[in-house]
């Protein structure tokens, strides 16, 4: 796959010892109180194919992908090879060379945003609480959350990339001008199926949706929802029950098998339950998930299991309960907890908590979440920090992958691998013996894009191909000015078929606008 050979960026410091703190009572609570028995390179995407491959690109597709796939439950480093039923020779020789293209032409654009070397630059002393064994008090933990050090997606100092930079196809704009797709089609008669639709000019095809419901949250954490907040969406302008599940049925049609719905927080949504449960009764549709901050998910959450809810995300960031309201700025640490604890009772099997991890606030309490998994079907998910706009992101606050999963073998001693599904995102691992899991979920330090299988719509009914990419277009607008399903698979096609082979370095992404995390939908 274009992560296998790419060399990325200097491997970031070796693993520092953590303090080995205990779960706490709020770990210990959750996992007493289970019930359940445990059991589940340029700018950013600017590698895209020159327009004469992806005019042949609907012809390449009934072959097996593109890009060269992961191998799975493995993090060995290896060389593109076919999966699958063989493939024409020639076939292989183009895909090779296109694999050598891409390969190049994102090293390169790694180099030109890499910052200097070790030999280049003089050595960054380390900041104070690198070396502090002490968990940050509350006050220390709300600044380092507001400053930024190193890269920053806040900083004006940072090169802004020019618009044709954006798009990566010598368009000034990153928006898809969807009445100039259907009147092409329209012209054409040409006829997308659901095959087309969902597959893009790399071979990977997207079976996967998330939706969000809402720009709304009830919380305000500082990585998600810039400090001075966001300009919502009125709500005349966000998808209705009846669009979101219009798009759904598109979709599941299609070929999509697995929804989730996000937000901001989708518990906001006075009509999730019955979102969740249209959804549910989709043909194709096999599961529906939700991913919450938990503070009011409680009172729904029996009624969304009812409605057909079969798998569940948690955010919570900390086991503290003053840590959470520093970094949040808002109370409820106990409700998020009660909700964890309510979810394995009603058995979701995993429970998955996400866990956005940030150097000198929260990464002392990896230990602590681990001990999570022990005796709970409990799923923690590491999620190296990433930069939106407004987030103060800064490469330093950034804790790598290989650091986190040290820091977890230091405590329990090595871990075993779990096999990986086809388009999953995390690195799953099992600490033996206990209940739950690990996962790891690297986005920054050892990308997946080879194999994504998803797609966004966002509260504003705009489609996004991919989670750092700029390029979006309206579906809302299609339907509320009269697009017939066959004028909305071709929209989603066109869309589709602008994914690049890959999202940019961290560096790259911290330079490139984008928008903030609570309005993309997590």
């Amino acid at each position: 796959m274009l992560r296998r050979g790419i060399p990325l960026l200097p491997r970031l410091a070796a693993a520092r010892g953590l303090t080995a703190a205990d779960a706490g009572s709020a770990a210990a609570s959750v996992a007493c109180a289970a019930t359940c028995p445990g059991a589940e390179a340029p700018r950013p995407q600017d590698v895209q194919q020159p327009p004469a491959r992806a005019q042949q690109h609907h012809q390449l597709r009934l072959h097996s992908a593109a890009l060269p796939q992961p191998a799975y439950a493995s993090d060995d480093e290896g060389q593109p090879g076919e999966r699958g039923a063989s493939v024409p020779a020639e076939v292989q020789q183009q895909r090779l060379r296109d694999y050598q293209r891409r390969l190049e032409e994102m090293q390169l654009g790694d180099a030109s945003s890499r910052p200097p070397s070790a030999s280049q630059q003089q050595p960054r002393q380390q900041p104070p609480h690198h070396r502090v064994a002490a968990w940050p008090t509350p006050d220390e933990v709300a600044e380092r959350l507001r400053s930024g050090q190193g890269a920053s997606c806040s900083s004006a100092a940072l090169p802004q990339p020019s618009p044709v930079e954006q798009d990566g196809a010598g368009s000034s704009s990153s928006t898809l001008d969807w009445r100039e797709v259907v009147e092409r089609v329209r012209a054409s008669q040409q006829q997308i199926d659901g095959e087309q639709m969902l597959t893009d000019t790399f071979g990977r095809r997207h079976s996967y949706l998330r939706i969000s419901l809402t720009e709304r949250c009830n919380l305000r954490c500082l990585y998600c929802m810039p400090e001075e907040g966001v300009d919502l969406t009125p709500g005349a302008d966000l998808l209705s029950t009846d669009e979101v599940l219009r798009l759904a049925r598109l979709f599941a049609a299609a070929g999509v098998d697995k929804i989730r719905l996000t937000g901001g927080e989708p518990t906001l949504r006075a009509d999730l339950v019955d979102i969740t449960a249209g959804l549910h009764a989709l043909p194709g549709v096999g599961a529906v998930g939700l991913t919450s901050n938990g503070l009011t998910l409680g009172r729904k959450l029996p009624a969304l299991k009812e409605a057909g809810l079969s798998l569940l995300n948690i955010s919570l960031d900390t086991l503290q309960p003053e840590r959470f309201v520093a970094m949040t700025r808002r109370q409820g640490h106990d409700r998020v907890l009660a909700t964890i604890r309510q979810a394995v009772q009603l058995g979701f099997n995993p429970v998955k908590v996400n866990v956005v991890v940030m150097r000198g606030v929260n990464d002392d309490e990896v230990p602590a979440f681990v001990e999570l998994t022990r005796s709970a079907p409990i799923n923690v998910r590491f999620i190296e920090y990433m930069p939106f706009d407004g987030n103060v992101w800064s490469d330093s606050k950034m804790v790598p992958y290989r650091e986190l999963l040290q820091a977890v073998q230091a405590r329990y001693g090595a871990l075993e691998r779990c096999a990986d599904p086809r388009g999953e995102v995390a690195k799953n691992f099992k600490v033996p013996g206990f209940a739950g899991s690990v996962s790891f979920i690297t986005s920054m330090t050892k990308a997946f894009c080879s194999d994504c299988n998803r797609l966004r719509v966002m509260a504003d009914g705009n489609l996004k191909v991919c989670l750092f990419g700029a390029n979006e277009v309206s579906l809302r607008d299609a339907m509320r000015e009269g697009a017939s399903d066959a004028d909305l698979r071709a929209i989603v096609s066109a869309a589709v078929d602008r994914k690049r082979a890959a999202h940019a370095g961290m560096f790259e992404l911290a330079a490139a606008p984008n928008r903030a995390m609570v309005k993309i939908g997590g």
